[in-house]
């Protein structure tokens, strides 16, 4: 009786911790480029009763033991980097990356961010930066006089001057990792490089299993509402199931203190 109100108990510390997953997944159905996490669980250590093979009566064994589970514990909270749907905005500075990779930031203590949000703005120096105002690496800055402003697919940015003339201004470079799900999620669409994620190899956008860069498009969180929902269910009737497993471990612990 006293096992299962712990073993409970973890079943409803790790379904209240999926329960705060899916509403952050939730939370974020909206957001550009946001990532949808994915909580990962296992089972705890076993208490052994009777082994399996042990010897039963003289020149037989059991064919299978006695083991009682202590519940489960969660292990893993993932980001799920799968490509988000695109929509078209027509804004000019918009970028959406079609495929693998991330768009670098400057931080304002030197080290390097990086980001799905292709919400590019214009600061008050004609500069790329970010809807919080970090830098893009490279730092881009657009001349005065420009007319318009082209970003290929291949991360190229060029400008169209009042003479006509068309100028390469410089080119977006995208960051992969070999493991992007070992990045650290840092608030404000941000990542950062882990010993886990390994360190950012740089390419051009399209070449080396990179994506495109597709210019007057967002990318938006790959969430799945009907199937958060689903989750959500799914984690409270766990949750539910589990406290009425203590419930009823409390109301045996108790019958046993009534014996006479």
């Amino acid at each position: 009786m006293i096992p299962a109100l712990f073993t409970a108990s973890t079943g409803m510390i790790g379904n209240q911790m999926y329960v705060d997953t899916v509403s952050n997944n939730i939370a974020n159905v909206n957001t550009t480029g946001f990532k949808k996490n994915r909580i990962d669980f296992q089972d705890i250590l076993y208490q052994e009763l009777r082994p399996a093979g042990a010897e039963f009566v003289a020149g037989s064994t059991v064919p299978t033991g006695i083991s009682i589970g202590m519940g489960s514990r969660p292990t893993s909270v993932a980001k799920i980097f799968k490509q988000g749907d695109l929509v078209n905005t027509g804004n000019t500075f918009d970028v959406a990356i079609e495929g693998d990779g991330f768009l670098q930031v400057s931080m304002p203590d030197g080290s390097t961010a990086y980001t799905r949000d292709g919400a590019i703005k214009l600061d008050s120096n004609s500069q790329m930066v970010t809807s919080d105002g970090f830098f893009l690496i490279p730092n881009i800055t657009i001349p005065a006089g420009t007319v318009s402003t082209t970003i290929g697919n291949d991360g190229t940015v060029s400008v169209l001057d009042q003479t006509g003339a068309s100028t390469n201004i410089g080119s977006l470079q995208l960051a992969s990792f070999a493991n992007p799900q070992g990045l650290k999620a840092m608030g404000k669409n941000l990542f950062i490089e882990t010993p886990a994620s390994g360190s950012a190899t740089l390419g051009t956008p399209g070449a080396g299993g990179l994506g495109n860069i597709a210019q007057g498009f967002l990318e938006l969180s790959n969430v799945q509402i009907v199937e958060e929902m689903v989750n959500l269910i799914l984690a409270q009737r766990a949750y539910e199931m589990n406290s009425k497993a203590i419930r009823v471990g409390d109301d045996m612990l108790q019958t046993a203190g009534q014996l006479r």
